[in-house]
């Protein structure tokens, strides 16, 4: 009986082990976009997450490609090795550094709070939806870490004898500096560091974090450390001049840049230590009652671990695949749980969260959330798409959160990080992200004519976010006036932002405003040189600027006009009035011509989003659609991957992922802000996407690829709900209102 009993729980741990290898959270692979400049993070975080847990591994040092003494927007690269802890907040796939902040390392010996001296290099680095664990120092200690909502929890295993754990708070990525820690009791620290500044242009934009660590056991020692000011000679001499200070006997409270808090163990062999972290955007105390509430006496790191990849597996399982490779589905989920990392939440488990640039605290109802991080110019041409698709109430959620920030700012933001607008790239996003939101039927909760005039408000310079527009508004375009502005990439970002709220416009009976709205942006017009068949700058006399490069700003250098690209990655990026740009070509080959020309010579950027459309561009012209389904696998072969590397760039807040995303299941939208897609040839077999019926009135969704193989990348026909479907393009609600889209798939392009 016994032996049976043991077989069966064999047969038990056989059975989990398999449902959990293809559970969806077991194909997500967080490395993926921890190389290649992607960003991204491999440690701990929820769905939504406020906080993420993170190795620092990006100090300077000689084996370091990429390092934080120079431009390093991350605290972690792959291909690193030296670490000095592991962070509790952090952005994921962005350009700019800013958090990376709040650094527990387990050490062992002689206490050493340089992090240049107990820096220690990675091994056996493990990471899983909700989990990640390494060994680091001499004496290898097993380094695990999981996370809730608000908090994080981490597990050292030590071997025999002194061993610490160390909470560096001066060590960031931020350049604000300012901190402040304050010892409540042996097991217990609280305090705040300052942050901010993000990309640079905003320095008084400032984001205070407060914390509160509790160490598993009472600490044998608890000691702070600060480094001190180097002081000329006239001031005496100091053994601590310009070198950390360890505190052994004072322990009270401490404020300084470059501060810390070293708890110190005599431990047992094998013995586990864990440290509980809370954090809070509004107060220490806020911080400590999401520790409570987040982290009960009872909850285990096991508890807490489960509980994350339940969660994941909850979000992740709205859709499920079938066909592919391994590869491909660990890239498809990964990619979703990028877009579950951002936006955030921002308040507390009280409802408690900063009001936008105001130091006010606010209060959301108790089934509400105030969320956060919406960077503007990344995430508007996909991110209310993504969300339409797999999460509708959360992004119904993050576009009240906008019109909240409109209504405590007076002004819809531009990049929002943490109750600050940090002002980053060109245009006005929230107008396309927005409108976007409205047509997908995500803005039920919203007062339309609100939402309308505080577009408005925007679109008419009335706010911080453009700017004096009075040039642009009267001759709809913007010159060049200053060598390396951005003076057209500004310009084609107000041209789709104001043809988004047109829309708007129109929809809701606004003739006068739509009207002078198109007129704007129909602007573009005004650069196209037909010499070059490109866009090239003006001067405020409307003259072509003279000496005009059209590859100048390859590889992110300086260019006259444009940001971050050349010519040839903006100019077809005009994604509501393709037809009109290609009255500009002269015909429909020319303009075929020339954007092939942008993939055959190498023009395309795949890593920047003004280029992102670039290969469903085809599609708007008749029998040439095959090229987008070529360019497109092309795209997803060469740039995507299930490796560290495996994001052509920054993830931008998951909108690379995004790309990767939906190519794969064989629909894009073009288009920010038309509620539509252009239809290509599916990665999978079949993807079904469990609907939102609230939103959708619909259960399921299903896109199929019939004779799918990796030969097989052009589309014969489509087929919906069974019905011959002759059209490249498909509106969002007809798809919501579907149960099955059918793409027959062949090896030779068609023409038709």
């Amino acid at each position: 009986m016994k032996k049976i009993i043991t077989l069966a729980a064999i047969a038990l741990c056989v059975t989990n082990l398999v449902a959990a290898q293809s559970s969806p959270s077991s194909f997500v692979n967080p490395f993926i976009g921890t190389s290649n400049y992607g960003t991204t993070q491999p440690g701990p975080v929820v769905p939504g997450g406020m906080v993420s847990m993170s190795p620092f591994n990006t100090i300077s040092r000689a084996e370091h490609r990429i390092h934080s003494d120079n431009w390093c927007s991350t605290p972690y690269e792959f291909t690193n090795t030296w670490c000095i802890g592991f962070t509790q907040v952090n952005l994921s796939g962005v350009g700019c550094p800013d958090l990376g902040s709040l650094l527990l390392m387990p050490t062992s010996g002689k206490l050493e709070v340089d992090f240049q001296k107990y820096a220690s290099k990675l091994a056996d680095q493990q990471a899983f939806a909700g989990y990640y664990s390494a060994r680091v120092g001499v004496d290898k200690i097993l380094s695990e870490m999981t996370a809730t909502r608000r908090t994080t929890r981490s597990r050292y295993t030590f071997n025999a004898g002194e061993n610490n754990i160390l909470f560096n708070i001066g060590k960031g990525l931020s350049t604000e500096s300012g901190c402040y820690a304050k010892k409540v009791s042996d097991t217990e620290i609280e305090g705040f560091r300052l942050m901010g500044d993000f990309c640079f242009e905003q320095p008084q934009s400032i984001i205070p974090i407060y914390f509160v660590v509790r160490v598993s056991r009472a600490a044998d020692k608890m000691r702070f450390w600060k480094k001190q000011p180097t002081l000329p000679r006239g001031f005496g001499s100091s053994m601590y001049n310009g070198i950390y200070k360890v505190y052994e006997r004072y322990s009270r409270e401490i404020a300084g840049d470059e501060i810390g808090v070293a708890f110190t163990f005599d431990c047992a062999a094998g013995e586990q230590i864990e440290a509980s972290v809370g954090v809070s955007y509004v107060s220490i105390e806020n911080a400590r009652q999401n520790l409570n509430a987040e982290q009960p006496a009872a909850c285990s790191f096991d508890d807490i671990r489960a509980k994350a990849v339940g969660e994941w597996d909850k979000v992740l399982s709205v859709v499920d695949l079938e066909g592919g490779t391994k590869d491909q589905k660990v890239q498809f989920y990964t990619a979703l749980y990028h877009n579950w990392i951002h936006p955030n939440t921002l308040s507390d488990t009280n409802g408690e969260f900063p009001r936008m640039a105001s130091g006010v605290t606010g209060k959301v109802d108790r089934d509400d959330e105030r969320m956060t991080m919406f960077s503007g110019w990344d995430v508007y041409r996909i991110s209310p798409f993504i969300g339409a698709l797999f999460y509708p109430e959360r992004q119904a959620r993050m576009a009240r959160t906008l019109m909240d920030i409109y209504r405590e700012n007076g002004s819809l933001p531009k990049f929002e990080v943490a109750g600050q607008d940090f002002q980053v790239m060109e245009g006005d996003a929230a107008l396309p992200y927005m409108t976007a939101c409205y047509f997908l039927g995500l803005t039920k909760n919203i007062d339309t004519e609100e939402l309308y005039q505080a577009m408005l408000k925007n679109a008419l310079g009335l706010t911080y976010v453009r700017g004096n527009q009075d040039f642009y508004n009267k001759n709809y375009y913007i010159p060049l006036t200053a060598k390396f502005d951005n003076s057209v990439s500004q310009a084609l970002e107000f041209y789709i932002a104001d043809w988004s709220l047109a829309q708007l416009a129109q929809r809701l009976g606004k003739t006068a405003d739509y009207a002078m709205l198109m007129a704007r942006a129909d602007g573009y017009k005004k650069y196209f040189d037909p010499a070059y068949g490109l866009l090239r700058p003006l001067l405020p006399s409307g003259e072509y600027m003279p000496n005009f490069n059209p590859l100048e700003g390859r590889n992110f250098e300086p260019s006259n006009g444009f940001h971050e690209g050349t010519s040839w990655n903006y100019t077809f990026a005009i994604p509501y009035d393709i037809p009109g740009l290609i009255k500009l070509f002269g015909s429909d080959k020319r303009f075929v011509a020339a954007l092939d020309t942008c993939f055959t010579k190498g023009y395309f950027d795949m890593s920047n989003e003004p280029d992102m459309s670039y290969p469903y561009l085809f599609s708007y012209v008749k029998g040439e659609q095959w090229r987008t389904q070529f360019w497109v696998a092309d795209c997803l072969k060469r740039y995507f991957s299930n490796t560290p590397g495996g994001l052509p760039g920054n993830d931008d807040a998951g909108t690379m992922s995004a790309w990767g995303m939906l190519s794969m299941m064989g629909i894009y939208p073009a288009c920010p802000a038309r509620a539509d897609y252009v239809i290509t040839t599916p990665t999978f077999d079949r993807v079904t996407i469990h609907l939102d019926e609230r939103y959708t009135g619909n259960k399921k969704l299903v896109i199929e690829a019939v004779n799918r193989t990796p030969e097989n990348i052009y589309i014969d026909r489509i087929e919906l709900d069974g019905k011959p479907y002759r059209n490249s393009f498909i509106t969002h609600d007809l798809l919501m209102k579907s149960s099955r889209l059918t793409v027959y798939c062949t090896s030779k392009p068609s023409k038709r």
